[in-house]
């Protein structure tokens, strides 16, 4: 219904001549949708990351794409732009040292905190295809076997509603495999079929996935997390954005819970966290009030 309203867009304009992008137009309903700061050094990316978008729509070039948004407002349309924008790379045990001292030092202690409870939660902020969340449930199926009659929760959110939805069906392709995965979790945890890999129902039934911003007007939990993955995310965020969300992460994180950001990364509100250096890693607690 939509493809012949946008491809009447397309019919205007001349074989072969396609007037500037705006790119500027583009940056910014990217902003205003996910809070991503794109530097114009980086406005060729839009050339190849909404090539199917274009497709699926009749059109022929992204100045067709930006007429028809600046004619009329299309909330499906605009949110697909910014969706296909946001950097979706991840890979299993991604970075490894976070994980490992998790093994070792944060997890016994966190368990031993919890043993009256027997609960334990966990976050995946912008899980991409699934692979962190995934992982934390191969590493405590693996090495904490005494959560078995536990309550764990690994919630994994990203505001792709593709990406999300691999990360449902915990496939991936022999490539995606190869990446960082030692050989004996592919044995343990997933089911072969062709070229792909499945993740067995045994790690799968402790994640979930959901669509959501993380710069959204609301974080879609009320409920305190054990532990947070929020690794390369706030990159590409302004700073005021990232002070936000930091302080919406400092509300759902246990008081007790530990918070793990990328590598380069350092919270937006340092005075609410105190940083502490682990295992070749650092991880983040919040900072009581003296």
């Amino acid at each position: 219904m939509l493809t012949h309203s946008y491809s009447s867009i397309g019919s205007h304009v001349a074989q072969g001549h396609h007037p500037p992008v705006d790119f500027a137009y583009l940056r910014a309903l990217v902003f205003e949708q996910s809070q991503n700061v794109l530097d114009p050094s980086r406005d060729y990316l839009f050339e190849t990351r909404l090539q199917r978008l274009l497709r699926n729509n009749g059109l022929n070039h992204l100045s067709e794409l930006v007429r028809l948004l600046q004619i009329r407002r299309s909330p499906a349309l605009e949110r697909a732009v910014a969706e296909a924008m946001t950097i979706n790379e991840t890979s299993f045990y991604r970075d490894g040292r976070p994980f490992e001292l998790m093994r070792t030092e944060l997890l016994p202690k966190l368990i031993e905190a919890r043993r009256n409870m027997r609960s334990l939660r966990l976050w995946s902020a912008a899980c991409s295809t699934g692979q962190e969340a995934y992982s934390l449930s191969m590493l405590l199926a693996e090495h904490f076997p005494q959560l078995a009659g536990w309550n764990v929760r690994i919630e994994g959110t990203d505001i792709s509603a593709e990406v999300v939805h691999k990360a449902q069906s915990g496939t991936y392709h022999r490539i995606e495999m190869n990446r960082g995965l030692p050989a004996r979790s592919i044995v343990r945890f997933f089911d072969h079929v062709g070229e792909d890999w499945t993740v067995k129902p045994e790690i799968k039934r402790h994640c979930h996935f959901h669509q959501a911003n993380l710069c959204g007007t609301q974080l879609p939990f009320s409920e305190k997390f054990d532990v947070i993955f929020l690794r390369n995310v706030m990159l590409y965020f302004s700073q005021e954005t990232r002070k936000k969300l930091m302080a919406n992460i400092h509300k759902l994180l246990a008081p007790d819970g530990i918070l793990f950001l990328g590598s380069s990364e350092q919270p937006a509100n340092p005075e609410h966290w105190t940083p502490v250096l682990a295992g070749g890693t650092c991880h983040y607690r919040m900072r009581v009030p003296s």
